[in-house]
């Protein structure tokens, strides 16, 4: 059996630092075949190339794999810093200076354009899609002289519910994080069968929800709970509550096994009646992060998001009655944006009541979206364009910015109304320093205290 040296390469903190899930569950499936796998993260090290480095040398890999979480900040107004990849690719060439074993990159950013990330890091091989069945198949090919290609698609079969195996936890690195966000995250599926025009995740996770036993979602907490103390988790499933009811399986379970917890995750804001939301309170609920995406019909519609804004007033309306905290994620610009559709969604905004909204300006296109297909057919891109470094689609109806002045101006001293993105950066900074934890957002929402 082989040596594996996992390396997590995301650094960003952007809402919050995340644990590496990602390759902690490559890890587990490595070590299900008999591998002896080290995970090491790079931001826990300190963002310490010497840490890696010596990591590196002392473990003596048989293979390294790199997961690398994002390309960049999907932030226009951000500065070209917060692209990440040349940082990846410093880190390939300083893991190649201390050995010559084939070098795998792996994760949703490299799945998103895998060719180019490939080839302008350097890296030996790399996987698209899931990894955990794939990382396997291209040691075994390796290890016997079988011919690989340089790319493995592990999206070709996905893994049934059944067959996703649980987190290879690392206690100290989960107690790390633990100690800077204060929140664990885990999926209860994978897949999305919504065809939003900017998403990539039914190309990197399936288009169709691929739900996990509720009995091994409550396991993993468990576990994670006994070993570590954690009691606040985060599900990052594309979307939590599907429309076939797998996400109240999951809570109904939590109330059964009791296992105690705070959780939050990202919801659709359609779809969950009065009696579902109860449900998801009596479990743990304590927070919501809505895609709403756009703030008019004609936008929404210009996203393919297949709900209307009366769906975004209705979740929100019953967020407020419960008390639950909820944040809304919006991006102006889109197609279909105008002058109009963006004073008309400023007015929907303020509409909200007792929500925190984050605004985003232009839409990041990235390869294989519908959004993509409509920044050729506006001119925004030629058919053959790199995507590798940010490019934003701006409604060719509206001014970027005017349409910036527009929200500011509306936003102005409203401490729940966040935009530039920048703001959301440096007010969650701050709180960090002054030892919140947790989501953070949801501390800027207050209710009465009568019901």
């Amino acid at each position: 059996m082989s040596r594996v040296f996992l390396l997590s390469s995301n650094t960003t903190t952007e809402p919050y630092p995340v644990y590496p899930l990602g390759m902690a569950v490559v890890a587990s499936a490595l070590r299900a075949k008999g591998h002896n796998v080290l995970q090491f993260d790079y931001f826990a090290s300190g963002q310490s190339e010497s840490k890696l480095r010596e990591s590196v040398s002392e473990f003596k890999p048989d293979f390294v794999g790199i997961s690398i979480r994002n390309i960049d900040n999907v932030d226009s107004l951000a500065s070209e810093d917060d692209w990440y990849l040349e940082s990846i690719k410093r880190l390939v060439a300083a893991i190649k200076n201390e050995t010559g074993v084939p070098l795998v990159l792996g994760g949703p950013a490299f799945s998103i354009m895998p060719e180019e990330i490939l080839l302008y890091t350097g890296a030996d091989y790399g996987i698209k899609g899931e990894g955990e069945y794939a990382f396997n198949e291209l040691i075994h090919n390796l290890e016997n002289r079988v011919t690989s290609p340089d790319i493995i698609n592990g999206s070709e079969n996905p893994v049934h519910g059944d067959k996703m195996v649980s987190p290879l936890f690392d206690k100290k690195l989960i107690r790390f994080y633990l100690e800077e966000s204060g929140i664990v995250n885990l999926q209860t599926k994978r897949g999305c069968p919504y065809n939003c025009a900017y998403c990539t995740y039914p190309s990197l996770e399936g288009n169709r929800f691929r739900p996990r036993d509720p009995g091994a979602v409550v396991e993993d907490i468990k576990k994670v709970k006994q070993d570590c103390g954690a009691d606040s988790f985060f599900f990052t499933d594309s979307v939590f509550n599907d429309a076939a009811g797998h996400y109240l399986e999951v809570a109904e379970k939590f109330i059964k096994e009791d296992v105690k917890i705070r959780w939050s995750g990202f919801f659709r804001p359609q779809g969950i009646g009065p009696d579902d939301f109860k449900l998801l309170i009596r479990s743990g609920l304590y927070a919501l992060e809505l895609g709403t995406d756009a703030s008019s019909n004609a936008t929404l519609e210009g996203l393919n998001k297949k709900f209307d804004f009366a769906d975004v007033i209705g979740i929100n309306e019953m967020c407020v009655k419960n008390e639950i905290p909820c944040a809304h994620f919006v991006m102006f610009g889109g197609p279909g944006e105008t002058e109009a559709t963006v004073e008309e969604g400023l007015d929907n905004l303020n509409r909200l009541e007792k929500c925190v909204v984050f605004v985003f300006s232009g839409i990041r296109i990235l390869p294989g979206t519908g959004m993509q297909s409509l920044a050729v057919r506006d001119g925004i891109l030629s058919d053959s364009a790199s995507l590798l470094k940010p490019v934003y689609y701006f409604s060719p109806k509206i001014e970027p910015e005017a349409m910036n002045s527009m929200i500011e101006k509306k936003f102005h001293r409203r401490k729940d109304r966040i935009f530039p993105p920048s703001e959301a950066r440096a007010r969650m900074a701050s709180m960090h320093m002054f030892g919140f934890k947790g989501l953070m957002w949801d501390r800027l929402v207050s209710f009465s205290k009568k019901k």
